[in-house]
C-alpha cells in the first residue's frame, strides 16, 4: 500500500520506517528516492543525513527550507537510531512535526529496533504521516519470500530448491536477494525455472549434500547416509558451518516435538501448525514421528544447544566443529 502511493505520487509530511529487518526499510527508502524527485531535480533537493553524523537542529533546518524549481524536496535522516545525546534527540524533531512543510518530504530510517511508541514522537508521526515496523522473518517464512521475489521477475523456483536456499543463507534478506539476482543472470538462455541443480552449479549448494538431506537422513535415522553427509560438511566448511547446521537441527527438533503434542496429527493439520506450505516439508516430521519418541526429542534438544556452545568454546578445548558434528549426529539418531 505505501509502494503503490509512493508509485502515485501521493507522498505524506513524513515517513517513518523502523524495525529489525533492514531489507524493507531499504525497499521503502529507495522507492521514494525514485519517485519523489525528477532526476534534474535531485542535485537541489534531495539530502541524506546520517544519523551519527549529524544533529537535530540540522535536520530541522533541511526540512524547513523550500525546494529549489521543484514541488517538493526530499529529506532522508539513515541510521537515525545513531542520534543520541542530551542536545541530539531524535525526539526534538517534534518540533518541526509539530508544522511540517508542505512541501518537504521527510524519511526517518530506524533500524535495529524502533522508536519508543510512549513518546511524542511516534505520535505526532502516525498522526500526520506513515509509520513501518519491518519485522524479521521466520525461517519458514522465507520460502514463501523467495518463491513471491523470483515470481514478481516472472520467474519460477522448485520448492526444494527454495528450501535449499533457505537452509544456506538463512533470513537475511539483503544477503538472500543478492543472490537470487545472481540466479537471475546467470540462468540460461529460454529457462524460467530455477532448480536444485541450477543453485548447486552456481552457488555452491550441493543438492545431495546439504542441510536439507542431513535433517532428511536424522528423521529417517539414516546413519550411513547423515555421517556421509557430514563428512562431506567437514570436507567443506566454508560452505557448511556448524553454526547453520545446528540452527536447523534445532529448528527441526522443536517443531519436531510440537508435532509430537498434536492431538490431531494428520499432515494437513501439522502443515497448517508448522505454517508449511509444501507436502515435502512435512515429510521428514512424519517420519520422525515413527522414529524419535518425544523424551529423545527433548534430549535431541538439549544436546544441540550443549554443542552450540562447545562449537563457541564452551567447555570445548580441542575439538574442531567438524569433529563436534559427527559426534552430535551419533548422538542425535542413537
Amino acid at each position: 500500500e505505501i509502494i503503490g502511493n509512493i508509485r502515485l505520487k501521493k507522498f505524506m509530511p513524513v515517513y517513518l520506517f523502523q524495525g529489525e529487518e533492514s531489507y524493507f526499510i531499504d525497499q521503502l527508502t529507495n522507492e521514494l528516492i525514485k519517485y519523489a524527485l525528477d532526476d534534474s531535480e535531485r542535485d537541489f533537493n534531495q539530502i541524506i543525513f546520517y544519523g551519527m553524523e549529524t544533529d537535530v537542529a540540522s535536520i530541522i533546518n533541511a526540512c524547513r527550507r523550500y525546494p529549489m524549481m521543484a514541488e517538493r524536496q526530499l529529506v532522508i535522516v539513515k541510521e537515525a537510531q545513531g542520534m543520541k545525546g542530551k542536545n541530539n534527540d531524535i525526539e526534538d524533531l517534534i518540533h518541526y512535526l509539530k508544522h511540517p512543510l508542505s512541501s518537504t518530504v521527510l524519511v526517518i530510517n530506524y533500524k535495529n529496533g524502533k522508536l519508543d511508541g510512549r513518546k511524542k514522537l511516534s505520535a505526532e508521526i502516525a498522526k500526520i504521516g506513515i509509520t513501518y515496523e519491518s519485522k524479521k522473518l521466520y525461517e519458514n517464512q522465507i520460502p514463501s519470500f523467495i518463491t513471491t521475489y523470483l515470481q514478481d521477475k516472472q520467474i519460477t523456483i522448485d520448492p526444494k530448491a527454495s528450501q535449499l536456499l533457505t537452509d544456506y543463507l538463512g533470513n537475511d534478506l539483503s544477503k538472500l536477494t543478492n543472490e537470487l539476482d545472481k540466479l537471475r543472470i546467470l540462468l540460461p538462455p529460454n529457462q524460467r525455472r530455477v532448480t536444485p541443480e541450477i543453485i548447486e552449479s552456481n552457488i555452491g549448494i550441493s543438492k545431495d549434500f546439504n542441510n536439507f538431506e542431513l535433517l532428511k537422513a536424522i528423521a529417517a535415522k539414516d546413519v550411513v547416509r547423515a555421517n556421509r553427509i557430514a563428512f562431506y560438511f567437514v570436507q567443506n566448511p566454508k560452505t557448511n558451518p556448524l553454526v547453520v547446521t545446528l540452527t536447523v537441527l534445532f529448528n527441526f527438533f522443536t517443531n519436531l516435538m510440537i508435532c509430537q503434542y498434536q492431538p490431531d496429527k494428520s499432515k494437513t493439520n501439522l502443515m497448517h501448525v508448522l505454517g508449511l506450505r509444501f507436502d515435502f516439508q512435512i515429510a521428514d516430521y512424519q517420519t520422525a514421528l515413527k522414529n524419535y519418541k518425544p523424551v529423545k526429542a527433548m534430549n535431541n534438544i538439549s544436546l544441540i544447544r550443549e554443542y552450540d556452545a562447545k562449537g563457541k568454546g564452551a567447555g570445548n578445548s580441542s575439538a574442531s566443529d567438524g569433529q563436534l558434528l559427527i559426534e552430535l549426529i551419533y548422538k542425535l539418531m542413537h
